[in-house]
């Protein structure tokens, strides 16, 4: 294979910043016509198309996405360089990974805490929704999202769904709340007002199922779709929780909270998507695997 010509990664990191040959073109000074020629010899060289017209814009194919992780880190140990010659250091492959903003926190730092310290990895964080999340996961703007959601599995869909976790549910207080004799499950969701899921979760459909079972209207103290806010309600006693127990952790573990009663039935499971790719990002097959 040919030399790389940095000159050429320059140019290719600057369209690929701009999303347009004119824009970056111009801020370039550069003729359009000389960076798409400078563009497509990068593109010879390294066997692979790296950009793919959509609209009146360029985005990267996953081969640019590779390039441009790799220039990246080309371009930052070149800095590092300069601005210090007591040491070079190491360029890390970045792994991009989308979490649902209302995901549990030590759920997401469960999975990447095998990365924790290592020097050959940089771990770049998003939250957002599930459908932000997918589109960036599609245009390969990141590797894996992190989600209760199990989107659906459509003839054709680019999506691997894997599951990763699953964690049990269960009824968490204070203390205080909980002093005096003993109750059966039935009773406590009975007597006391409960901080439940949102609605429109799967947690809540199977809490909704097992009231109707058991023959509870519940009083409902309060409603949330993100995990930390049922946590901190929890800690603020405004109910019993429903609430998976990775959720509150370090508050069982302290004492803050306790757990009343396991929910039977009731789990949480959690999922890494990530799309069909030719190049996968081999730090996030090493997580996959456990």
């Amino acid at each position: 294979m040919a030399q790389i010509n940095l000159h050429h990664l320059r140019l290719f990191r600057a369209v690929a910043s701009d999303g347009t040959l004119t824009g970056a073109a111009r801020g370039l000074n550069l003729s359009q016509s000389a960076l798409s020629t400078q563009i497509k010899t990068l593109e010879a060289t390294l066997g692979h198309a790296l950009f793919e017209r959509r609209g009146r814009g360029l985005t990267l194919t996953e081969a640019g996405r590779i390039a441009l992780d790799h220039a990246e880190a080309i371009f930052r140990t070149a800095d590092d360089l300069t601005a210090t010659l007591r040491e070079t250091g190491r360029a890390r492959r970045p792994l991009r990974v989308g979490a649902l903003a209302t995901l549990s926190r030590n759920f997401q730092m469960q999975f990447l805490r095998p990365l924790i310290g290592r020097t050959d990895v940089e771990v770049v964080l998003r939250s957002g929704s599930q459908t932000e999340l997918l589109r960036d996961l599609d245009a390969l703007a990141l590797d894996v999202v992190l989600t209760n959601l199990a989107p659906a599995r459509e003839p054709g869909s680019p999506w691997l769904v894997h599951r990763i976790a699953e964690q049990p549910v269960s009824l968490i207080g204070t203390p205080g709340r909980l002093a005096g004799p003993p109750r059966d499950l039935a009773m406590l969701l009975s007597a006391e007002p409960l901080i439940l899921p949102a609605p429109d979760t799967a947690l809540r459909a199977a809490f909704d199922a097992l009231a109707a079972r058991l023959g509870i209207v519940p009083t409902i103290a309060a409603e949330a779709d993100d995990m930390a806010m049922l946590r901190l309600l929890a800690r603020e006693d405004a109910g019993l929780a429903v609430i998976p127990t990775i959720v509150v952790q370090d508050e069982l573990a302290s004492g803050i909270l306790v757990q009343v009663a396991r929910i039977e039935g009731m789990r949480e499971t959690f999922y890494a998507i990530t799309r069909e790719r030719r190049f996968p990002n081999p730090t996030l097959a090493s997580l996959l695997r456990g």
